[in-house]
């Protein structure tokens, strides 16, 4: 079979070439008529009219020989409420020669029973028993199922009472099964052991529906091994289980993720003799996908193909589902490639799956494909396969594409929800179209697509990372008036701009508000807070906060620590910087490279450099791979101490050893070569070192180097070195022409003060090769 031997030596590796409806790439987009559907809506007159009008002119008549009770359904079905049902079914029995049927009785009980009309359901009961019309078993599952669809459980239980003492009928096992799958469906797990001990209770004998129902319940309430034994049970019944049983008892063993148990199911099913379906097949190739065991399905499928098994839509859907979660999408569009060979049409889960896992893995190209292929093949996409591409282009800042593609919506039938919404505003403000994310905030709120919290959210979380709380504290307001949800994402983002702007009063009326409101606070919540508190010099109740974080259950972590750490280490506290650092570790918070840094830079800055160099040894020991700040202090401090060849040869220990240095270290050491009164050459060549590294030189550094230079007439040697930096700076040729210029005609100060004008507005400090 095609599909066997397809798989016969799958290859766990990228395909070299894709399938074969991704071969070529199109011209152009498909265009957007061919994905427009067009759908008329016809409706009646009849619905326009008075509940009963289209009959109304027989009122004072006999019907007419050519009105049958085929007309009665299609007008009652037609009704909006139950007092238009009941009006015309009662003007149609009055008529002469209109006998109700119990087709019409059984129609009306599920008109009635889906507006929850169940009074006049009883009603109609009793007078059903006055006409003479038979009543069975099926009416009252109609009772049952209409109460259920409303969640009304126990009123299900109380039909069985209804059924014996108003009406008379015993219920039988078929009524006993129905209202306990519905129970199953429902959940409701303690009535379904109520009603099953009234079933034994009655004597009603159970049949196989009976048990695989049971068997159901059990394992949704995650009671295997209670269920096996109810299948064991049912030979003192006299009854073999089932496909159904052991594939249910299979699906159990997969939600609890024991894919050895399924499977031991399934060889008791072989050996009870019962047949493998397609249904039992598809079931285990879903479990392997669900714990991520692809090639294993891949392996049960060849294995099950030799026994005569032929893959359906199902086991497709599922392959290509669990390729895409295990992130083989390109296996998955194979699958689907096999798929159209064998003759299956891919349905929308199929396609949408698709188009995720591509987005995911950054394929946009290769989803769009598999977009125009789903229109090609007459399966209309919906709002999710849209908004999934929308939201990866905006994530990978294609916003201009997304906003193309989300305006094109209606001309497909569809209309933008909120989803789409929160993908473009969001995308809009990480481009930095701030303006347009606003107005397209406004657009959506005009067009009746009210903002859910994340859209608020988004813009709140914009509005605070560009300091403009005023705004983002208004949109908190808008969610308060608008019955907009807040959650502790909301409050977090707020109280966290507040502090971070030195705003702290404001951001602890917020944390405050959270309690009223009750949002409950999380680790964020108070880490935030407690930063906030001790960088106003509020350390004392920092700690406080910390204390009352603990009594609610939230364990402070190294981010709870560093901030309190920070605070000592700045006003020059030791003693109490090191005592948070034991506390920490004590409550089995191990410290990490930054809070070895920060206690180091106290210590630097406290004068105790030696001290501060046997911390850095010892988290050396410990395997923790120190960052710049843990080295950046101790070299600065060696170079104030004019401990200049410590200073360098930590530098390129740090190179060796460290994390590699960044933007400070580098100006820490040149500006300390600079300024100690070391070898010239060694300060040139180095700031040759770091501009190959990628670092511009500080100017009020450089001057200094230049003074030197100069000073030991190696003007030709600054010529170069400014030569260097203004190419790695990228200075325009104009700029280039004026420094050198003044070079050419030893105007050395006029030079350097252009050059460092130039050389100060390039920014960032740090640029690339």
């Amino acid at each position: 079979m095609a599909f066997s031997s397809s798989l016969k030596c799958y290859p766990w590796v990228l395909p070299q070439n894709p399938p074969s409806f991704l071969s070529h790439k199109p011209s152009s987009f498909i265009s957007m008529a061919s994905l427009q559907r067009h759908e008329e809506l016809t409706t009646s007159s009849v619905s326009n009219l008075n509940p009963f009008s289209a009959l109304a002119s027989l009122s004072t008549h006999q019907i007419p020989p050519n009105f049958t009770q085929q007309d009665l359904l299609g007008v009652l079905r037609r009704q909006k409420d139950p007092e238009s049902i009941l009006s015309l079914f009662y003007w149609a029995s009055k008529q002469p020669n209109f006998i109700p049927t119990s087709t019409i009785y059984e129609e009306i009980l599920q008109q009635l029973g889906a507006f929850g009309s169940f009074d006049s359901m009883k009603d109609l009961l009793h007078e059903m028993k006055t006409s003479g019309c038979e009543i069975n078993q099926g009416n009252f599952l109609i009772f049952i199922e209409s109460y259920a669809k409303l969640n009304y459980f126990d009123d299900t239980v109380g039909v069985l009472t209804l059924m014996e003492e108003e009406f008379g009928l015993e219920p039988d096992t078929f009524t006993y099964n129905f209202l306990l799958n519905v129970l199953v469906e429902g959940n409701k797990l303690k009535l379904v052991e109520f009603v099953h001990a009234n079933m034994n209770n009655r004597g009603t004998k159970p049949d196989v529906s009976t048990f695989n129902i049971l068997i159901k319940a059990l394992c949704r309430a995650h009671q295997i091994r209670p269920a096996i034994s109810m299948m064991e049970e049912m030979s003192k019944y006299g009854l073999v289980p089932d496909e159904k049983t052991f594939t249910t008892l299979m699906q159990g063993f997969i939600e609890e993720g024991n894919m050895e148990g399924a499977l031991s199911i399934k060889e008791r099913m072989v050996d009870a003799g019962c047949p493998l379906t397609n249904i039992t097949i598809n079931v285990l190739i879903h479990g392997f996908c669900k714990e991520g065991e692809v090639a294993e399905a891949l392996n049960f499928i060849q294995e099950m193909a030799l026994e005569g098994f032929r893959p359906d839509k199902f086991t497709f859907n599922t392959l290509v589902n669990g390729l895409c979660r295990a992130g083989h999408v390109k296996h998955a569009l194979e699958i689907l490639d096999m798929m159209l060979q064998e003759g299956f049409d891919p349905d929308i889960i199929t396609y949408n799956t698709l188009i995720s896992g591509l987005c995911k893995s950054g394929e946009i190209e290769d989803a769009l494909e598999v977009l125009n292929l789903m229109v090609l093949r007459d399966c209309f996409p919906n709002t999710v396969t849209y908004n999934t591409l929308i939201s990866t282009m905006c994530k990978e800042n294609r916003v201009e594409e997304a906003t193309k593609l989300a305006l094109g919506l209606s001309a497909k039938g569809l209309l933008p929800d909120v989803c789409t919404f929160n993908s473009l505003i969001s995308g809009l403000c990480i481009s930095g179209n701030h303006k347009i994310a606003m107005e397209l905030f406004r657009d959506m709120k005009n067009k009746g697509c009210p903002p859910d919290e994340f859209t608020y959210n988004i813009l709140i979380d914009n509005f605070c990372t560009r300091r403009r709380l005023e705004e983002a504290l208004n949109l908190l307001k808008e969610m308060e008036s608008n019955g907009c949800a807040r959650n502790v994402i909301t409050y977090n983002t707020l109280i966290d701009g507040l502090c971070k702007n030195r705003r702290i009063e404001e951001a602890e009326e917020i944390f405050d508000q959270m309690e009223l409101q009750g949002v409950s606070r999380n680790l964020r919540t108070y880490n935030s807070l407690i930063d906030g508190l001790c960088k106003n010099n509020r350390v004392d109740e920092g700690v406080e906060l910390m204390d009352q974080m603990i009594m609610e259950g939230l364990k402070p972590d190294k981010f709870t620590y560093n901030s309190l750490l920070s605070h000592y280490c700045r006003e020059g506290n030791i003693k109490k910087a090191a005592d948070i650092v034991q506390v920490m570790t004590s409550n089995g918070c191990e410290p990490d490279a930054v809070t070895y840094g920060t206690l180091i830079s106290g210590l630097c800055k406290a004068g105790r450099v030696e001290i501060a160099s046997r911390l850095l040894r010892t988290i050396q020991l410990k395997g923790i791979v120190p960052a710049p700040q843990a080295y950046n202090p101790i070299i600065q401090a060696l170079y104030n101490k004019q401990r200049l060849k410590e200073a360098m040869r930590l530098f390129r220990e740090m190179e060796e050893n460290g994390d590699p240095p960044d933007s400070i270290t580098y100006k820490i050491v040149f500006r300390g070569l600079c300024n100690g009164g070391g070898p010239i050459g060694e300060a040139v060549d180095f700031m040759v070192e770091m501009t190959e590294k990628g670092f511009l030189p500080e100017f009020s550094s450089f001057s200094m180097l230049a003074e030197g230079l100069c000073a030991l007439s190696m003007e030709d040697k600054l010529t170069k070195l400014v030569d260097l930096v203004m190419k790695k700076a990228n200075f325009s040729a104009s700029e280039v022409s004026m420094v050198m210029g003044f070079l050419k005609i030893r105007k050395f100060h006029d030079a350097l003060a252009n050059f460092g004008r130039l050389l100060n507005s390039r920014n960032p400090r740090k640029f690339y090769r």
